[in-house]
């Protein structure tokens, strides 16, 4: 995340995390244009580079080695990176439309969504078959039929639908893979039979004579039945049947057949091709909207029509970055002509490959390494990435604003601090006129009154609980920063047992013409109003203000029984301690600033900050829980200690219990740490053997500041089992117990840890 003072003036949004956009955010992380802001929305953190997927399925690499992260290089782009998946255009609006968030508004879009094998061309193939792309998807599906294959008794029959590159390949390679594990297994991969199916007359139809000879005579010595020139024209259940009549039986069904393309360009308005793909100009631009580019299997160049291939992909994303940079600064994009003949890279699963080009074919184990050379050097680009300075703030180029933009500037350059620094009535009305609090009996005045205030009516019998929260943001998307910000602040309320009543938010939004700063605070306040509805907690009001960084918080009040209230004190000796979510964000987050840290790492913490915290107390309390907090701020040594002296007990910590987020333990090792690491480190005098507990290298954990954290509480010996039974039943898959409190002792260190 790059802040600086530049305004936004523009939106970029790229849907899709092809082979052409991983080009586009290395090139504007390189070069970023000032007044741009960066969005990419894709529905995977990680995305497979198609030129190792063969290898990937074989054994040959590592997902780390096969595999772009996303996430990573976003942030290097110091794009916003929305963890969704595109379903439909709103052209005039200009907005992409997602499956879980508010619409992105958009100034230029570059679609680069991949293709999909049509499976809908056959009856039944959708229903029975498995598409090799998208190919993560496939991926779940292929780790699913090599464990199925390591245990399944008796034959066993593989079909796989297309004989072209793709499909020769992905066989070859799960016939390799298998057998591997089956031997490593000490079994035989004897009974496991291969099918291809070909609608051509021969195999590998697009390459040449050389190059299809020697597939050919590798299928035949690996026993491979190939169906040249009999295309399947039905499936059903697991029984193929092709246009001959004749019906073979399979275990699975892949299909590697001609691309498809999504539905959604199409019936958004954009001109397709009769195969639904994007019709493009020279200059990768929709020939129907001059602001809407595409790339990549996704795109039908209208004057240069080539094969759908990752060749063609990668070599599209140069001219690409340059030419959305160019549109962005109001500049006419330039023509780009694809090659007409490329190098074809083939495998056999075995490190082994045919190359061909026109009718040059050439094939060896050294091939194989030539092509292993040039896949590692493609990835290094975009997984090795360097170092970036922060930038001075930089005015914006010429052509990049409009006039009326350049007047918006201007003002914001002169704007004022107090209460001149609100966000406009206008735009704050027209962000939240959209948002619907949750209905509530004893909010008398609420956010849609014009009143100076809300008034809330406290229930007979009730007590009030008030607790405020506030930090700024750690991640570029607002609407799932508002989700975090929310819980965060809810955390205090279920932790002391309380129902959320209302809640008043308190927001900075970065400088920035009106139209991005709207749809800044309406990605934001969805977020924070859906996590507050969950909580059955009415938005009754708050205060924006403009400043440099994005920042929000909450007010929260609550209402509770007196005598349900669940306190810091009150831990009994015996009891056992239950920790409900995994810690480590505060590491994972600062290495995620300094791009060292894996996308699925950053995607799997959101995910369990995100998780509310509601279900979790009700079972707490529900399980007689004598104490609770939830960790936040000062890590979880910093809040255990508070319950330790407040109910003046020792605890014996389990760090072995200790459920930690993925790549936690390996940022830690590495050294990156939290900025207020240093400060909850003071804590250690409170444990009776630092010697030991340091060697353990999940010690600077304990220290670790959480957002948006899980709950810690004191449960009963003769429950805490089931208590944890239930909690990862509701969710909280994580949960764990991970400590018992002991007897107040002598000693001035109430904590000891068993490594």
């Amino acid at each position: 995340m790059k802040n600086d003072n530049t305004p936004i003036v523009k939106d970029l949004v790229l849907a899709g995390g092809g082979h052409s956009h991983v080009a586009v955010l290395k090139r504007f992380g390189m070069k970023p244009v000032p007044g741009v802001r960066l969005t990419l929305i894709c529905r995977d953190v990680h995305t497979p580079y198609s030129g190792m997927l063969p290898g990937y399925v074989a054994g040959h690499y590592s997902f780390d080695d096969a595999h772009i992260d996303l996430g990573a290089l976003a942030r290097f782009a110091g794009a916003r990176f929305y963890h969704s998946e595109v379903t439909a255009l709103d052209l005039a609006g200009k907005r992409v439309l997602c499956d879980n968030r508010p619409p992105v508004p958009y100034d230029v879009l570059s679609i680069n969504t991949g293709s999909a094998p049509r499976t809908s061309d056959v009856p039944g193939a959708t229903e029975a078959a498995v598409p090799v792309k998208p190919i993560n998807r496939f991926l779940d599906r292929w780790e699913a039929l090599a464990e199925r294959s390591l245990h399944h008794d008796g034959p066993m029959r593989i079909a796989v639908v297309g004989a072209g590159a793709g499909g020769v390949e992905i066989l070859l390679a799960i016939q390799y893979r298998l057998a591997t594990l089956r031997r490593e297994a000490g079994r035989t991969a004897d009974d496991i039979a291969f099918d291809l199916f070909s609608d051509s007359p021969e195999i590998l139809p697009t390459h040449n004579a050389r190059a299809r000879r020697a597939f050919e005579q590798v299928l035949w010595a690996r026993g491979v039945s190939v169906h040249a020139g009999e295309p399947v024209v039905e499936v059903s259940g697991n029984r193929l049947r092709t246009e001959s009549g004749d019906g073979i039986e399979a275990d699975e069904i892949l299909w590697v057949t001609a691309a498809g393309a999504p539905s959604w360009p199409g019936e958004a308005g954009l001109e397709v091709d009769a195969h639904g793909f994007i019709k493009v100009s020279d200059t990768l631009q929709s020939v129907s909207h001059a602001d809407v580019f595409a790339a990549g299997d996704v795109a039908s160049m209208v004057n240069h029509p080539r094969p759908k291939s990752g060749v063609f992909a990668v070599r599209q994303g140069k001219p690409l970055a340059r030419n959305l940079d160019r549109a962005l600064r109001g500049r006419a994009p330039r023509p780009f002509r694809p090659q007409e003949k490329f190098l074809s890279l083939v495998t056999t699963g075995d490190r082994y490959a045919v190359a061909g080009r026109g009718d040059w074919s050439v094939k060896g184990r050294w091939v194989w390494l030539w092509k292993d050379w040039i896949d590692r050097r493609f990835m290094r680009k975009y997984n090795d990435l360097p170092d970036m300075a922060e930038e001075t703030p930089a005015a914006l180029p010429r052509g990049l604003a409009s006039a009326e933009a350049i007047k918006e500037i201007s003002a914001i350059a002169m704007r004022c601090g107090g209460c001149g620094a609100k966000v406009g009535a206008t735009v704050l009305g027209r962000a939240l006129g959209g948002l619907e609090p949750v209905p509530r009996a004893d909010v008398l005045i609420g956010l849609h009154e014009p009143d100076d205030a809300a008034v809330v009516e406290v229930p007979p019998g009730k007590a009030m609980v008030h607790t405020v929260d506030s930090f700024r943001t750690m991640i570029d998307d607002p609407y799932l920063f508002g989700k975090i910000a929310a819980n965060h602040s809810l955390g205090d309320i279920y932790a002391m047992g309380a129902e959320p009543q209302t809640a008043l938010a308190v927001a900075t939004i970065p400088f920035g013409i009106e139209e991005k700063i709207e749809d800044t605070l309406t990605q934001m306040m969805t977020g924070a109003m859906e996590v507050l509805r969950d909580a059955g907690a009415a938005l009754v009001g708050g205060h924006t203000s403009e400043g440099v960084e994005l920042t929000l918080g909450f007010a929260i009040n609550g209402l509770i029984d007196r005598a349900r209230v669940m306190r810091k004190a009150g831990m009994a000796p015996g009891d056992r301690l239950v920790l409900t979510k995994p810690l480590g964000t505060g590491t994972l987050f600062a290495a995620d600033m300094r791009h060292k840290a894996k996308g699925r790492w950053i995607a799997a913490a959101l995910d369990s900050m995100v998780q509310s915290n509601r279900k979790g107390a009700e079972c707490l309390m529900a399980h007689g829980a004598h104490a609770c907090t939830d960790v936040t701020g000062f890590g979880l040594l910093g809040h255990l200690v508070e319950m330790i002296r407040a109910s003046e007990v020792d605890v014996e910590l389990d760090l072995g219990a200790i459920p930690f987020l993925d790549g936690a333990e390996e940022t830690v090792r590495a050294g990156i740490l939290s900025s207020l690491q240093p400060q909850n480190l003071r804590l250690r005098r409170a444990i009776a053997n630092p010697a030991e507990a340091a060697g353990d290298p999940r010690y600077p954990l304990i220290f670790d500041p959480q957002t948006a954290g899980g709950l810690l509480a004191s449960v009963p010996e003769a429950e805490a089992e089931r208590c944890v039974e239930e909690l990862r039943a509701m969710g909280y898959s994580r949960a764990a117990i991970i400590g018992c409190v002991r007897p107040r002792s002598d000693r001035l260190e109430p904590v000891s840890i068993r490594p």
